[in-house]
C-alpha cells in the first residue's frame, strides 16, 4: 500500500476511522471495491447508531464507541480529516508499518485515467467563498464543474460518480492535506495564513507546512497572497514547494498588479499574469461593484478565483459573468437589517481571529458581538487594530474573559457588556445590549472571532439567533 495506485482492493482489509460526511462515503465506495472494511468511531450516540446501521445492512463491520484500538488485520486505514495525528489508532498503525490516508488521498488514488484536474484551494479564511466563485467563473466559461471538498460534497462521490467534470472547484482544509500525500493539483491557492487549529496541527509551523502541500508537484500556477505580511507567507510556502517545471508563481493583491500578478486599478479587477507582454499589457476582469460584498477581504477572495480559473485558460468575461453570479453563503457578512439607522450585520462565519479582523476592517464604526471558543487564540491583535473602529462591544460565550481581558488592555475607553448567560435567549439580549450602545451610522457587527459551539450547534444556528434577534427588534 505505498504511493502508488491500488487496483485491487478484493479481500483488502481497510479500517475507515470515523463516521460523519467523510467516513460514510469512505467506508462505502471501499466496500463496493470489494475490501474488507471495518469502521471504529469514538462516539456511540443516536446519529452514529443510525449510520452504523445503514453499513451494517451493506456489510461493513462497525464498531461504536471504540476509535483507540487498530483492529487486527488492517492493511490501510482511511481517517476522517478531524481526527488528531497524535490519536493511539494512529500510534498504533504506525507501530504496525500501516499507512493512514484522509478521504482527499483515497479519492485521488480512485481518479480514473481521464478524471477532471483539480483546481485546489486553501487557506485560514475564505476558502468556501473562493471555491464557489471559482466554480461560477468556470460555469460561465461553459466547463462542466462542481464546487467539491471541504465544502460539502464529498471529493469521493465528486470522483466515483456518475457525473464527468472537465475541472474540479476544490476546498482544502489543513486537516485534510495533512492526510493527503499524493494529490497535484493543476493549479492552487493558499489564501492567507493565521493561527487557527493550532490545538490540532501543535504548531504553526506545522499548520504551514500542511497547507504548503496545496502547491506540491503543482503544474500551472502557484496562487498567492502578495499582500500577506507574517512568517510564513504563503509566497514562503511557493517557494519550498517542488513543482513541475514551468510552473509559475502568481500573486493577487489589493494594490495595482506588477507582472505575474493579479490586483486592483481604480476600481478593477485586473490580470498581469496571464496576458502577452505582461512586462507592459493587463486585461481587464471584472469592475470591484461585481463583487459581492465589495469588502477588501472579498474582493482578495475574487481575485484569488480568478487567478485559479485564468491559470486554467478561462476568458476574461467569464470571470466577470461568474463573479456577479456569484452569490455568497449565509452567515458570511451577510446584511439582516437596518433598524433606527443602525445597521446589523451576521457574520457569525468568522470563527477565528484572522476572520473578525477582515470583518472589523470593512465597517467605520462598530458596536462589536463577539464570544465563544477560543480554540486557543489570543485576541490582543485584533483587538490593538480594531479598537479606534469599536463603539462598544458585547461579550457572550465561554471564553468570552479573553476578549474582555484584550479589550482592557487596548481599548480601555470602549464600553464592555459581559454577558454571563449561555441559554438560548442569551443572543436576543446580546443584541438588545447592542442596539442600546449604537448611534444611528454604527454598524452592530456579530463576528465572534471564536466557534459556537459552547452555546451553539454550529455556526449557522449562531447566526441564525442573531437574524432572529435583530427581526424581534424591527418588530
Amino acid at each position: 500500500m505505498g504511493s502508488g495506485q491500488v487496483t485491487d482492493w478484493q479481500g483488502k482489509h481497510v479500517t475507515v476511522a470515523g463516521l460523519g460526511v467523510s467516513g460514510v462515503p469512505a467506508a462505502r465506495a471501499l466496500h463496493g471495491l470489494g475490501a474488507e472494511v471495518t469502521v471504529v468511531n469514538d462516539g456511540d450516540d443516536a446519529r452514529a447508531r443510525e449510520q452504523a446501521a445503514e453499513l451494517e445492512a451493506l456489510g461493513v463491520t462497525v464498531r461504536l464507541g471504540d476509535g483507540e484500538t487498530l483492529p487486527d488485520g488492517t492493511e490501510l486505514i482511511v481517517t476522517a480529516p478531524g481526527w488528531k495525528p497524535d490519536k493511539p489508532l494512529f500510534a498504533a498503525a504506525d507501530r504496525a508499518g500501516v499507512p493512514v490516508w484522509g478521504d482527499v488521498e483515497l479519492a485521488w488514488r480512485l481518479r480514473g485515467p481521464d478524471a477532471a484536474p483539480w483546481l485546489a484551494v486553501t487557506g485560514t479564511n475564505g476558502k468556501t467563498t473562493t471555491v464557489q466563485m471559482l466554480a461560477s467563473i468556470l460555469e460561465e466559461a461553459g466547463l462542466r464543474t462542481a464546487a467539491v471538498g471541504n465544502i460539502g460534497v464529498s471529493l469521493l462521490d465528486a470522483v466515483l460518480g456518475e457525473e464527468r467534470y472537465d475541472v474540479l472547484a476544490v476546498e482544502l482544509s489543513s486537516y485534510q492535506l495533512h492526510w493527503a500525500p499524493s494529490p497535484r493539483a493543476h493549479s492552487a491557492a493558499v489564501l492567507n495564513l493565521a493561527p487557527d487549529h493550532l490545538d490540532w496541527h501543535g504548531s504553526m509551523e506545522a499548520y504551514a507546512r500542511d497547507k504548503g502541500r496545496v502547491y506540491e508537484g503543482n503544474r500551472v500556477a502557484c496562487v498567492y497572497n502578495a499582500d500577506a505580511t507574517g512568517k510564513p507567507s504563503t509566497e514562503d510556502l511557493v517557494r519550498e514547494a517542488d513543482v513541475e517545471e514551468g510552473c509559475r508563481a502568481v500573486g493577487f493583491t489589493l494594490g495595482a498588479p506588477g507582472p505575474s500578478q493579479l490586483g486592483v486599478v481604480e476600481g478593477i479587477l485586473v490580470d498581469r499574469a496571464f496576458v502577452e507582454n505582461r512586462q507592459r499589457n493587463a486585461q481587464e476582469l471584472a469592475e470591484v461593484s461585481d463583487v459581492n460584498p465589495p469588502a477588501p477581504h472579498n474582493i482578495a477572495n475574487a481575485l484569488a478565483a480568478a487567478a485559479l480559473a485564468r491559470a486554467y485558460g478561462v476568458p476574461a468575461s467569464a470571470v466577470r459573468d461568474g463573479l456577479r453570479a456569484f452569490t455568497p453563503d449565509a452567515h458570511r457578512i451577510a446584511h439582516v437589517a437596518d433598524v433606527d439607522g443602525v445597521t446589523y450585520i451576521d457574520d457569525s462565519k468568522a470563527t477565528n481571529t484572522h476572520a473578525a479582523e477582515a470583518s472589523l476592517a470593512a465597517y467605520d464604526s462598530i458596536v462589536w458581538i463577539a464570544g465563544g471558543l477560543a480554540k486557543g487564540a489570543t485576541f490582543d491583535e485584533l483587538v490593538g487594530g480594531a479598537a479606534k473602529r469599536l463603539r462598544g462591544a458585547v461579550l457572550i460565550g465561554r471564553d468570552r474573559a479573553l476578549i474582555r481581558e484584550a479589550l482592557a488592555r487596548h481599548a480601555p475607553e470602549v464600553p464592555v457588556v459581559d454577558l454571563g448567560r449561555t441559554d438560548t435567549g442569551a443572543m436576543l439580549q446580546a443584541v438588545q445590549e447592542a442596539q442600546r450602545l449604537a448611534r444611528p451610522g454604527d454598524t452592530v457587527l456579530l463576528a465572534p472571532a471564536c466557534a459556537s459551539m459552547d452555546m451553539f450547534a454550529n455556526y449557522n444556528k449562531r447566526g441564525d439567533a442573531f437574524a432572529q434577534a435583530v427581526r424581534e427588534l424591527g418588530a
